[in-house]
């Protein structure tokens, strides 16, 4: 009687699955991860948006934070690009990934409400993405917890 086992002889370790380039170790980091590149790729859109037309937004009068609206523009932009690379990150198994995109997506939480006078409700629903972001993140196990 033979036995058949599959691919490996014996004192061989049976072949594992293939591994690819992404190692995602927690449910959460998934969840943060994808929230992170929808909320920076819309963050970008902002940013182009009011780059190319400032006619697009309607502002508000004596609002504290008035600023220019290329120079939001821009602000969005530069983050909102920075806050895809890092999700992006996520997806890879980087650690430095978690305390960047914490920071990150603080920073665009501040940004976003101080948008708040160009795009109300989107930027409020951006601030919410924002805090689930920060709470993904930090509610994912760490590498050693896995």
């Amino acid at each position: 009687m033979t036995s058949h086992v599959s691919g490996a002889r014996s004192g061989e370790a049976a072949p594992g699955p293939a591994k690819s380039g992404f190692t995602i170790g927690s449910g959460w980091l998934v969840f943060a991860g994808v929230l992170m590149v929808f909320g920076g790729l819309m963050t970008l859109f902002a940013g182009i948006a009011a780059i190319a037309n400032d006619d697009v937004f309607v502002t508000t009068r004596n609002y504290v934070y008035k600023f220019d609206l290329t120079g939001w523009g821009w602000i969005h932009l530069i983050l909102g690009a920075v806050i895809v690379l890092t999700g992006l990150a996520l997806f890879r198994g980087a650690t430095w990934a978690r305390v960047i995109g914490v920071v990150l997506v603080g920073l665009s939480m501040i940004a976003n409400f101080m948008w708040l006078p160009y795009t109300p409700f989107w930027a409020i629903v951006l601030i919410a993405i924002d805090g689930l972001v920060i709470w993904a993140l930090c509610a994912a196990p760490g590498p050693k917890e896995r």
